[in-house]
């Protein structure tokens, strides 16, 4: 915790160890649904090892399922988003049995369970609770199905605090008590931490970038509501007016049964274009170099629980023109650090990509501004005292 010093200063990271003595001796546990590919994974890979460095016993498990259960909870997280399902007594089976299967080989005997949105939400079902229970929701709940949201309320209830990502969100939640974290960056993990000119370059020849062109990109997993389809409308409509290339570069995420459909759809959908490169799978440097040699990042997100990797590029200094859904306003503050558009509005869209890559004094203005709303906001330190504070008075 202690390298972080230099970027929030010695009195920040005294207070965060002094706070995390008052539950040192306490046990607490985070259960969520996959150890990669994702904005939950990658923020528990930072925060978990974090927590424990400042003698807090934190620890981390992922859910276990077969096929089918990942197939339900993505139908379910689509409908969360706002599409319909139909709630057949199958899919609940496939739901709750594997919550139930996962709960008899999992012995929970900690202080305190931080349960990770709605996939290992009904766990709370089958453990004979001697602990406060805490659901995390990082998902996007300003418009869900309402047959849905009813079933998986019931086991929202049955929590002992719900802490969520926005207000926004919180508005459709539950009744009680809840509290608001926003998600944050690890400035100091391979996808943040400074680069080197020539380990940028490295990486981006290593990407087949052309260094010397401007380049627009979008880096989220292959996702419909990520809407790289669109992404590649937009793109059309600026290579029209201006000399550029795009780089669209995102993962699979492992509970995710329809990222691999997504990612073949979209590389038969680009697969005439030019200037267009495809990346899957990057390693985080790689991202982290591509990022900071863009020249305007997008986030064509149609809908959009915080959105992550916006606050990666604001912290890289690059300005973003992202669609005006979810978490993604917290980040971009429109006309200051980015702009923010309609997400079906693509003629608006490449304007204020045009604009930007027009102007490069205006690029670097935008991108000192977003670096500061960033340190500001979004750190993983914060997100630590946050989670403390929540913690120390559920245990008190």
């Amino acid at each position: 915790m202690t390298d972080y010093r230099a970027i929030v200063g010695d009195a920040k990271i005294a207070e965060i160890y002094r706070k995390g003595r008052k539950i040192s001796k306490k046990h607490i546990l985070n259960i969520s649904s996959t150890p990669y590919g994702g904005g939950v994974a990658e923020i528990l890979r930072s925060i978990v090892p974090l927590m424990n460095d400042i003698s807090i016993d934190v620890g981390w498990r992922t859910m276990v399922g077969a096929p089918d259960f990942f197939r339900v909870t993505k139908k379910f997280h689509n409908a969360i988003h706002g599409d319909p399902i139909s709630l057949t007594r199958k899919k609940i089976e496939v739901y709750e049995g594997t919550n139930l299967m996962f709960a008899k080989f999992t012995h929970v005997d900690h202080d305190l369970v931080v349960v990770h949105d709605p996939q290992p939400l009904a766990l709370i079902k089958f453990y004979k609770k001697k602990q406060p229970w805490i659901w995390r929701c990082h998902v996007d709940l300003s418009r869900p199905n309402r047959k849905l949201w009813n079933y998986l309320k019931g086991f929202v209830l049955q929590y002992d605090m719900v802490v969520y990502q926005m207000e926004e969100f919180a508005a459709q939640g539950v009744p009680g008590e809840y509290r608001i974290i926003r998600p944050s960056i690890d400035p100091l993990s391979m996808k943040n931490m400074p680069l080197s000119n020539s380990t940028m370059r490295k990486y981006l020849r290593k990407a087949g970038v052309d260094v010397k062109r401007p380049i627009v990109s979008q880096i989220s997993r292959f996702d419909k509501w990520k809407d790289q389809i669109g992404v590649l409308d937009v793109f059309d409509r600026i290579r029209k007016e201006m000399d550029c290339q795009l780089l669209l570069v995102g993962d699979i995420a492992l509970d995710d049964p329809e990222g691999q459909e997504m990612y073949e759809r979209l590389i038969s959908k680009a697969r005439k274009k030019r200037d267009v490169r495809i990346i899957l799978g990057a390693h985080d440097i790689m991202v982290n170099a591509i990022q900071r040699a863009s020249d305007v990042i997008l986030q064509k997100s149609l809908r959009e629980g915080f959105g992550l990797s916006v606050a990666e590029a604001l912290w890289k200094e690059t300005p973003v023109v992202a669609s005006n859904v979810g978490g993604i306003p917290a980040q971009v503050i429109d006309g200051e650090n980015g702009y923010l558009v309609d997400p079906h509005d693509h003629d608006g869209m490449a304007e204020k990509v045009m604009d930007l890559l027009g102007d490069k004094k205006l690029r670097d203005e935008m991108g000192a501004r977003g670096k500061r709303h960033v340190k500001e906001n979004f750190l993983i330190t914060q997100h630590i005292e946050g989670w403390i504070d929540i913690w120390t008075e559920m245990l008190s």
